[in-house]
Parts: C-alpha cells; sequence; structure tokens
C-alpha cells in the first residue's frame, strides 16, 4: 500500500478542483467537487501506479511539505 499527498488548487476560470501527484507521471485529475476530486484521483492513482514498474513504485519521492513565500513586486 502507498501513501501519497495530492497538490489541489481550484482553477478559476473554470471553477474545477485540480489535483496532481507529484512523482507519479499522469496522475492528475480534475472534479466539480472534493468528494468527486478524491474519488477520481483514487481512480487515476491506482491505474498509474499499475502501470508502473515495480522499482519506480518504490521511488516515489517521499512528501515533505509546503511553504508559502511572500514577494513585493
Amino acid at each position: 500500500m502507498h501513501k501519497l499527498t495530492a497538490y489541489i488548487e481550484k482553477d478559476q476560470e473554470t471553477n474545477l478542483y485540480v489535483a496532481v501527484v507529484p512523482g507519479v507521471p499522469g496522475a492528475h485529475t480534475q472534479a466539480e467537487t472534493l468528494d468527486e476530486l478524491r474519488k477520481n484521483l483514487q481512480e487515476v492513482v491506482e491505474l498509474c501506479l499499475e502501470e508502473m514498474d515495480p522499482e519506480s513504485r518504490d521511488s516515489i519521492p517521499e512528501f515533505v511539505g509546503i511553504q508559502q513565500i511572500e514577494v513585493a513586486i
């Protein structure tokens, strides 16, 4: 079993939630609600992991965290 972290944003143009799992090629999806997004993301991640060779699955980067920064422009 793999425990992965997704990066989620809300697209201002489409008003959809968009998710990406860093380190898993092709693991991205979108949905109108967060519940739907979670379901879609779980399905796509399972498919992506099935397509990866075992060595690549074992070398998925470990999520460390997110930092917010402020810049003056």
